[in-house]
């Protein structure tokens, strides 16, 4: 009788861990620049999107090269903790594509869906700060 009660709670567990970990998917950024003339605002970021589909970071989260900048991109389950600033922005259809795009005058996505940015090792914090509140993003120090 106990193995009986124990299997569908165990079969719950295990349902609800893999639904959490497909709804919390982010992309961890590493950012270095090709040239000592160019420094990055960020050099280890993460975000993640809110209010759409797990499954619309697996795009934007891919490794390109742009300009004077080199970006490493993997998924991750989660943010990890431990930001010293994050940036809550709308979301449009230029920033689903490129993350720090954010914001705009006519998002293309649902009024409520996010990008939610956490900055690890930014040597100008202040300059994301005003990026973030530039694209009418929501700012808060860690």
């Amino acid at each position: 009788m106990r193995g009986a009660v124990l299997k569908p709670m165990f079969i719950l567990m295990v349902a609800s861990l893999v639904s959490g970990q497909a709804l919390a998917e982010a992309c961890n950024v590493l950012t270095r620049s090709s040239s000592e003339a160019v420094t990055p605002v960020e050099r280890h970021s993460c975000y993640s999107y809110s209010n759409l589909p797990a499954e619309a970071i697996n795009w934007s989260c891919s490794n390109e090269s742009k300009d004077m900048l080199n970006s490493e991109k993997h998924k991750v389950a989660r943010c990890a903790d431990g930001s010293v600033g994050s940036c809550i922005a709308p979301l449009t259809q230029e920033a689903l594509a490129n993350p720090k795009a954010a914001g705009g005058d006519r998002p293309a996505l649902p009024k409520d869906a996010r990008v939610i940015t956490y900055y690890y090792d930014t040597p100008s914090l202040g300059q994301a700060r005003t990026d973030c509140e530039r694209s009418n993003g929501i700012w808060q120090t860690h």
